[in-house]
């Protein structure tokens, strides 16, 4: 068959160990609820903890909708695609004057929720 020189092998060993290590990490992560009941799985990468919401498949992004009259908010999942839509790009430059760009987790859009509904449905149309 294959002949290993020793060093080969074990190097090898030590790469199937350290992936193996990885993806039960992966697998075996820590998950818990928010306030409003959504699942985060606890992630670490390069030793800084992150957060990833399990509704949030690659590709999209969250945000929240605040309401500024009354700090009403609501929760979205957007395509990253979308990032080029006029209106889209309103919003989130309104989300800069109004919180800057030191914004933590999920970004907040001072806005409506219908107001961002609409702009969904309306992309959702374009798509189709």
């Amino acid at each position: 068959m294959f002949k290993i020189i020793g060093g080969e092998r074990i190097k090898g060993l030590i790469i199937v160990k350290l992936l193996i290590k990885k993806l039960m990490n992966i697998h075996f992560s820590p998950r818990y609820d928010d306030e409003n009941g959504t699942q985060f799985v606890a992630t670490s990468i390069e030793d800084e903890e992150e957060v990833v919401p399990c509704d949030v498949r690659e590709g999209h992004f969250a945000i929240f909708a605040v309401n500024t009259k009354d700090e009403e908010r609501k929760r979205f999942i957007l395509e990253l695609n979308w990032l080029n839509n006029p209106a889209l790009l309103r919003l989130l430059n309104l989300a800069e004057e109004e919180y800057g760009f030191t914004q933590r987790g999920v970004l907040k859009i001072p806005c409506p929720h219908e107001e961002l509904e609409k702009i969904i449905l309306q992309l959702k149309i374009e798509r189709n």
